[in-house]
C-alpha cells in the first residue's frame, strides 16, 4: 500500500509539474489583503488568565456531549451554559452535568439563533462551537466580536472569505480561536511531534496525513446527522471536506508559519461511484437515492509544497470500504515515523527495517511528549478517542487558565480549513496549482517552532 501511495505522489508530482510548465497562465494566484490599519498578528498571543473559565457548549450532537462529559473532569472550568435546537441533546446534557465531577445547574437554550443570546452574555468566556460546519464561522465570529474566546470544531472555516474573517476578527478583538483538532493529542502524534523537535528524523522533507474513514451507513442514516447536513456536503461539494485530522499534527512536526509555510497545492479526485453503489445496494436501484448525482468524488488527493521546499500528501476519502486510518507519515534525512497500519520507526543505518517491538516500547517511552506523561493516564480514563480528546481540552483550559498562548491559533485554524475552498479551486481548474495565501501576512517567520507552552 505504501509503495502504491508512493508511486502516486510521483506521478502527481510529474503531472503537476507539466501543468506549471505548458500552462501559459501559471499557478491560479490568490490575493493576500493587506491588514487593516490597527491590527497586529496574535502569533503567540498572551491574554489575562482566567481562573474558572466559564464554557457556553452550542450544539450537542456527538461531539457536543462528548465535550460536556470531558469538561466535567477538567479542572478550572464550568459548564456555564448548553445549546442545540434539539431538547432532548439539551435533557441529554443536563444529565451528563448532573452526574460529573462538578454537577452545576447549567443555562439551556433551545432556539435556532440563541447561541446570539449566549456569545452576548457578560458570564461567559468561552464559546465551546460543535454545530454543523456551515455554523462554525459565524458563532466564531459573533462570539469574538462580543469578547468571547472561541474553540470551534473542524473544518474552521468552509470558504475563503470565512478563513479571513476568523483572522482578521481575531486580530481586532485580541481573542483566542482556537480550532479543536483532537489529532494532535493523539500519543503518537504527540510522540513523533517530541521526537521531531529534539531532531530524531533530521530535517523533515515530506509528511502524509489523510481522513479514511468509511462513513456511507452514518452519512445515509436519517437521524445520523441533524437535518442530513453531511450528506448534503457530499452530494453537492466537490474537493477535500475534511483535511484537518490528516493536516493538523503534520503541519506542526514541519513548524507551518513557525518558520515555513504552504506554499502551493495542486489536487486530483477520482470519480464518484461510493455514493451510487452504496445507495442501489441499501435502498435499491431505482430509489430516489441512487438517483441523486453526488458530486464529490471518491478519493482526493493533494500535494502541497511549502517555502523551504518540504512536500506533503493529503487524503480523503468517506465512502470507499477501507479500514481507518489518518495515514500518519513523516519522512526526515535521518528517519521515519509512520502510524498506519501499525505504529512503527526506522533510523540511518538500518532504516531499511523498522524497529521491533522492544526497541519501539522502549524509543515511545523516552521520547514520550511531556503532556501525556503528564495528563495521559487520566485521559486514557476519561476517554475520547482513546484521550486525545481529553487531552486536548485539559490543555485549552490550561492555557485559559494561565494566560499562555493556545496550543493552536487562528492561522492554524484557517490554514488546515482552506484546504476545503482551496482543493476545490484547484479541481475547478483542470487541477491547476493554486498558491496559498499567506493568513499571517508576514508573520509566518516570527517564530521558528511549534511550542506548547507551560507555566
Amino acid at each position: 500500500m505504501r509503495k502504491l501511495v508512493s508511486i502516486l505522489c510521483v506521478v502527481l508530482i510529474m503531472a503537476t509539474t507539466a501543468m506549471a510548465q505548458t500552462t501559459t497562465s501559471g499557478p491560479v494566484k490568490l490575493v493576500t489583503p493587506q491588514r487593516p490599519a490597527g491590527q497586529k498578528d496574535v502569533i503567540e498571543l498572551r491574554c489575562e488568565p482566567i481562573k474558572n473559565v466559564r464554557v457556553a457548549v452550542i450544539g450537542l450532537g456527538n461531539r457536543g456531549i462528548g465535550a460536556v462529559y470531558r469538561l466535567g473532569f477538567v479542572e478550572g472550568a464550568t459548564i456555564a451554559a448548553i445549546c442545540d435546537v434539539q431538547p432532548k441533546y439539551v435533557e441529554r446534557a443536563r444529565n451528563y452535568i448532573a452526574k460529573s465531577k462538578k454537577p452545576v445547574k447549567a443555562d439551556e437554550y433551545t432556539g435556532a439563533e440563541d447561541w446570539k443570546k449566549i456569545c452576548e452574555r457578560d458570564d461567559i468566556d468561552l464559546v465551546y462551537v460543535c454545530t454543523h460546519w456551515d455554523l462554525h464561522t459565524p458563532i466564531a465570529l459573533y462570539a469574538m466580536e462580543h469578547g468571547k474566546h472561541v474553540a470551534l470544531e473542524v473544518p474552521a472555516a468552509l470558504t475563503l472569505d470565512d478563513c479571513w474573517n476568523l483572522v482578521n476578527t481575531a486580530e481586532r478583538t485580541r481573542r483566542h480561536c482556537m480550532m479543536l483538532e483532537n489529532c494532535n493529542y493523539d500519543f503518537f502524534e504527540l510522540t513523533t511531534l517530541n521526537m521531531a523537535q529534539k531532531g530524531m528524523f533530521g530535517e523533515i522533507v515530506h509528511a502524509e496525513g489523510a481522513y479514511i474513514h468509511d462513513l456511507r451507513g452514518e452519512i445515509f442514516a436519517p437521524n445520523a446527522y441533524w437535518n442530513n447536513w453531511r450528506l448534503d456536503h457530499n452530494t453537492k461539494e466537490t474537493g477535500n471536506l475534511y483535511p484537518t485530522h490528516g493536516l493538523g499534527p503534520i503541519a506542526h512536526v514541519m513548524n507551518i508559519h513557525r518558520g515555513d509555510r504552504m506554499n502551493r497545492l495542486a489536487t486530483f479526485s477520482s470519480n464518484q461511484f461510493g455514493m451510487t453503489a452504496f445507495a442501489k445496494e441499501k435502498f435499491g436501484a431505482d430509489s430516489p437515492q441512487a438517483k441523486v448525482d453526488y458530486k464529490h468524488g471518491d478519493i482526493n488527493t493533494t500535494l502541497i509544497s511549502t517555502i523551504k521546499g518540504k512536500t506533503i500528501m493529503i487524503q480523503h476519502d468517506v465512502t470507499s470500504p477501507r479500514p481507518y486510518s489518518r495515514g500518519f507519515l513523516v519522512s526526515g534525512t535521518k528517519g521515519i515515523a509512520q502510524k498506519y497500519p501499525e505504529e512503527k520507526f526506522a533510523f540511518d543505518p538500518n532504516a531499511h527495517g523498522f524497529l521491533g517491538k522492544q526497541e519501539m516500547d522502549s524509543i515511545m517511552k523516552i521520547y514520550e511528549h511531556p503532556i501525556s506523561k503528564e495528563v495521559g493516564e487520566q485521559a486514557k480514563k476519561v476517554g475520547g478517542h482513546g484521550g486525545m480528546d481529553f487531552i486536548m481540552d485539559y490543555r485549552l483550559i490550561y492555557c485559559l487558565n494561565n494566560g499562555l498562548p493556545l496550543d493552536m491559533d487562528v492561522y492554524d485554524g484557517v490554514e488546515w480549513s482552506s484546504l476545503v475552498p482551496l482543493s476545490k479551486l484547484s479541481l475547478e481548474n483542470s487541477n491547476m496549482p493554486v498558491e496559498f495565501p499567506d493568513f499571517t501576512r508576514g508573520a509566518w517567520d516570527k517564530v521558528k517552532t511549534v511550542t506548547y507552552f507551560t507555566k
